[in-house]
């Protein structure tokens, strides 16, 4: 009688999974192996599925066709902790998408179509700890302020992209930051990559394998070198090489200092005029009044 009932038990159990993983609270091309994840991997979606529970923590849409995340997506899911988003077609994030997700902590948006990672992009998502960002292969572009208020952040990937140059203040305004990578990108060992190899260099540690696993295009002739060939004094012509606005600012004071010359000249003169014009006049009343 007891192995019946056990075997009955075991019965219940097993549908009780297979219904709740096909059930009402679970999209309809998805699997949900517990009651707080939604596995949407890899099933042809072309946009988010619909009648995701309020409650997920793990939302994995990996391997689909979506193109676009809408602004308000994450408003609704305050618990989502996990979103796994690789390998989709997604060319860019709508301003704000991702300031809502309070609690999120790790965001895959590697392999997807991203040109460009623009200021505000996440928000203040103080409790992200790991970003994946990498095998983007038109992403050229990472604001300065775009990692901006992810104090939390430990782990960036930005590996295999089309990153030419990056600010130093994208990494360095990172204080929890451990682990970066920026392998495989087509960086130019110009001056505006020379803050950015100072950075490497005092900060290999957090490098996968060091600056040995970074390239670099020489700007005169295309060759590629790794980073462990160069050196600050690589760069020693940046220092005083001037920019734009430096020019034009040097240009500006220029012109300042000429018109305030001139309107000091101009008031001198006229002041030693107007000085010699009393001279006479006093002269010429002294002599009247002699004769």
């Amino acid at each position: 009688m007891l192995p019946c009932v056990c075997w009955l038990q075991l019965i219940l159990i097993l549908l009780s999974s297979v219904l709740w993983t096909r059930g009402e609270n679970c999209p309809t091309t998805c699997l949900c192996p517990d009651p707080h994840t939604v596995d949407c991997s890899g099933r042809g979606l072309t946009s988010l599925p619909d009648e995701i529970p309020l409650d997920v923590r793990r939302l994995l849409l990996a391997d689909n066709w979506i193109n676009r995340i809408p602004s308000d997506f994450l408003v609704l899911y305050s618990d989502l902790v996990y979103l796994d988003l690789r390998n989709n077609s997604l060319s860019h994030i709508e301003q704000g998408t991702l300031s809502t997700s309070s609690r999120l902590v790790f965001l895959d948006l590697g392999s997807n179509n991203l040109t460009e990672i623009p200021k505000g992009t996440f928000g203040e998502s103080r409790s992200l700890i790991k970003l994946r960002l990498g095998n983007n292969p038109y992403l050229s572009k990472v604001s300065e302020d775009a990692f901006l208020g992810l104090t939390s952040l430990r782990e960036l990937e930005l590996e295999r992209n089309a990153l030419s140059t990056l600010k130093v203040g994208a990494l360095s305004q990172l204080p929890s930051l451990r682990v970066v990578r920026l392998e495989g990108n087509p960086w130019v060992c110009n001056c505006n990559f020379a803050n950015l190899f100072a950075w490497l260099t005092e900060n290999s540690n957090k490098l996968p394998n060091g600056v040995k696993g970074l390239e670099c295009s020489l700007p005169m002739d295309g060759r590629r070198v790794s980073l462990t060939q160069l050196s600050k004094d690589s760069f020693r012509e940046c220092q005083a090489t001037l920019t734009l606005t430096d020019l034009l600012i040097i240009i500006f004071s220029g012109i300042s200092v000429s018109v305030v010359a001139i309107m000091t000249s101009f008031f001198l003169a006229s002041t030693v005029h107007c000085f010699q014009r009393w001279s006479k006049g006093t002269k010429g009343d002294e002599e009247e009044s002699e004769e």
